[in-house]
C-alpha cells in the first residue's frame, strides 16, 4: 500500500497536492475504495467533480489512467478488444508469399490470433495495467446489456477471449464509475460498490478551490464569483454551473485583468459560466438583482 492510501486524512492531503479538494465523506470513500477493493461509484449532478476525482486520484497515486467514457449503444468490442483485421490480413498474405502458397491452416490460424494483433480497449487496458486507476465515466448513457457485462467484469477482473485465452489482472484497479443520473442504473452493479453522492461544495470550499486551482486570483474576486455561482444554482436553469464553469469564470476574469466582479463584467463573460441561451437570457434579466 502507498503511504497515500494509509488513511482517509492522507488521501484527502495527497488529493490535495492535485488540486482537488476532497471533503471528508469523499475521502473516506475513497480510503475504503482502495482498502476494500471495490468500485466506487460517484453520483451527483453534472460539474461536482465525479471525474476529477478520478483524474486526481490518478495523478496523486501516481498510478496510470485508463477512461473508459459510456456512450449509447456502446457495446462489449469497443469497450474491451478487438483484433486488428487489415495486419491479420496482411500477416496472411506475406506468410502466403513466404512459404510460396504452401500455407499451412492451423499455423496460420495460430499467429494470427496473438498479442501482435490484440486491440486493447479501455476495458482489457486496466486488465494488463497494473496498479491503474480506471474510470468508467458516465456509466447512466449505456444500455442494460453494457451494465451486465461490465457487472461480470468486475465480479472477478477476469476475461476470456476464445483465440487468445483468459486475462486475469494480476491486480484489481481502483475503479470509479460515475453517473448523472439520467437514468437509474441497476441495483446489481451499486451493490458491488461503494457508493457516493457528490454535492455541489459550499461556499466556503468553492472559494478555496478557486484559490487552490488559481493561486492568482485574489480573495476578494474568488468570493465574488464562489457567491454568485452559488446563486445561479438556485435559479431554474437547464444547466446550473459546476465547479469547472466556476473555474472558467475565473480564468476569464482574470485574462481580462479584473479584481473584482460587477453586472457589467458579468453580463460581458456569462459565456464562461452558462451554455444555454435561455439560461443566459433569464440570468440577464436579472443581473442587477444578483450583484446588488
Amino acid at each position: 500500500m502507498t503511504e497515500s492510501l494509509a488513511s482517509p486524512d492522507a488521501l484527502a492531503a495527497a488529493l490535495d497536492t492535485t488540486g482537488y479538494l476532497a471533503d471528508e465523506g469523499l475521502a473516506t470513500a475513497g480510503f475504503l475504495a482502495t482498502q476494500m477493493q471495490r468500485p466506487l461509484f460517484c453520483e451527483g449532478e453534472p460539474g461536482t467533480g465525479k471525474t476529477s476525482l478520478a483524474l486526481a486520484l490518478s495523478e496523486a497515486l501516481k498510478w496510470p489512467l485508463v477512461r473508459l467514457q459510456c456512450h449509447e449503444g456502446i457495446d462489449a468490442a469497443q469497450a474491451l478488444y478487438e483484433w486488428d483485421f487489415p495486419r491479420q490480413l496482411l500477416h496472411l498474405r506475406a506468410l502466403e508469399a513466404a512459404d510460396g502458397g504452401r500455407l499451412d491452416a492451423d499455423t496460420a490460424e495460430r499467429s494470427l490470433y496473438t498479442e501482435r494483433f490484440l486491440l486493447a480497449r479501455p476495458l482489457l487496458q486496466a486488465l494488463t495495467t497494473t496498479p491503474c486507476v480506471l474510470l468508467v465515466d458516465e456509466i447512466d448513457r449505456a444500455d442494460d446489456e453494457f451494465e451486465a457485462f461490465l457487472l461480470q467484469l468486475l465480479d472477478e477482473y477476469t476475461v476470456t477471449i476464445p483465440e487468445y485465452g483468459e486475462v486475469r489482472a494480476e491486480q484489481p484497479p481502483l475503479v470509479v464509475l460515475t453517473s448523472n443520473r439520467t437514468r437509474e442504473v441497476h441495483d446489481a452493479l451499486k451493490r458491488r460498490c461503494l457508493y457516493h453522492w457528490l454535492e455541489h461544495p459550499d461556499l466556503a470550499r468553492e472559494i478555496s478551490i478557486l484559490r487552490r486551482r488559481l493561486p492568482g486570483i485574489g480573495e476578494t474576486l474568488a468570493r465574488q464569483i464562489a457567491d454568485a455561482v452559488h446563486r445561479l444554482r438556485a435559479m431554474d436553469l437547464l444547466k446550473p454551473p459546476g465547479v469547472a464553469e466556476s473555474l472558467d469564470w475565473a480564468r476569464a476574469l482574470l485574462a481580462l485583468k479584473r479584481d473584482e466582479l460587477d453586472a457589467a463584467t458579468a453580463a460581458r463573460t456569462l459565456g464562461a459560466v452558462l451554455k444555454y441561451s435561455e439560461d443566459l437570457d433569464r440570468v440577464r434579466a436579472k443581473l442587477d438583482t444578483l450583484f446588488s
